[in-house]
This record gives structure tokens, C-alpha cells and sequence, in this order.
């Protein structure tokens, strides 16, 4: 179980790029779950995601200290969602409930994520060289945080030309 965990449904054995995949998956389950759930649903599902991730990193890398194995993908997942709220609950506070997050609410969330989660800026890679179970988690949350903040600005720079 914690391995079906730790790899997203055994998403992270996919080759090459598991980080990327599971990045992909997550988008696309997450968008699945806002548009038939609902943002709140979202939310609480990132947040399930984010504590059975800590739960299962802990256990899987027990005895494996200082390892951060690409097979482990749930912490992509949890950060990849965390960008996504960001849109998801933007269009949702604006009455948009029930449809499909328009282009290009949906893919920037994953661009800026991946970015972030490759380039790892500032406490992002600082989170990542913790080297414990912990660290795993939360560069990838730290990079969903700043990936989220990423899609506001550009979102606002594009936005704001139009209204101006």
C-alpha cells in the first residue's frame, strides 16, 4: 500500500521524467475532480494528499536515510495541486463552478510547477537538500506554493493591459 501511495498508482514508474508524468496525471485528475466535485473538493483532496504523502514518505524512507527516490511521486502530486488551487479557487470565488478551467488556467499551474520543482529557487532548494522523508515533501510544496503565485502574476500581467 504505501508503495501504491508513494507512487501515485504506480504512476512513478513510468519512464522517462516520473516527476513529469505524475505532474500530468495529477493536473489531470485534479481538473477531473474540480469540474465534478468542485473546488471544495479540491482543496480537500490537496490536503488528504499532503498528509498521506508525509505518512507514506516516512515509511517508505525509514530505513533509506537521505534518499529521494524518482519513483517517489506523491509529493508531485500534492505540489502540482497545490498550483492548481490557485486558478481553481480564483474562478470558483468568481461563480465559475461546473466547467472546465479555460485555457491557459490549466497549463500554466503545470509549466510554473515544473519549473519550480526542476530549478528549485531559494527555500525550495533548501527544502530539497534537508535529505529526510520531510524534505521530500516540501520542496514540491514549497515549488506548488510558488508555481500558484506564479499563475496570479501572470494571470494579473495579462489581465491587467485589457482592463487598463
Amino acid at each position: 500500500m504505501i508503495r501504491v501511495l508513494t507512487t501515485f498508482g504506480y504512476v512513478g514508474l513510468l519512464r522517462p521524467a516520473p516527476g513529469t508524468w505524475a505532474s500530468a496525471v495529477a493536473l489531470g485528475l485534479g481538473m477531473v475532480i474540480d469540474r465534478t466535485l468542485g473546488a471544495p473538493v479540491l482543496v480537500l483532496a490537496t490536503l488528504g494528499v499532503i498528509a498521506a504523502g508525509f505518512w507514506a514518505c516516512e515509511q517508505a524512507l525509514r530505513d533509506r536515510p537521505g534518499e529521494d527516490p524518482g519513483e517517489i511521486v506523491i509529493d508531485e502530486v500534492a505540489g502540482q495541486w497545490i498550483a492548481l488551487l490557485f486558478p481553481t479557487l480564483a474562478f470558483w470565488a468568481r461563480g465559475f463552478e461546473g466547467g472546465w478551467l479555460p485555457w491557459p488556467a490549466w497549463i500554466a499551474p503545470f509549466l510554473f510547477f515544473r519549473l519550480f520543482d526542476i530549478w528549485k529557487p531559494w527555500i525550495i532548494g533548501r527544502a530539497d537538500r534537508r535529505s529526510d522523508p520531510a524534505g521530500v515533501m516540501l520542496d514540491d510544496l514549497w515549488a506548488g506554493l510558488f508555481a500558484g503565485i506564479a499563475t496570479v502574476l501572470a494571470a494579473v500581467a495579462y489581465h491587467l493591459p485589457l482592463i487598463l
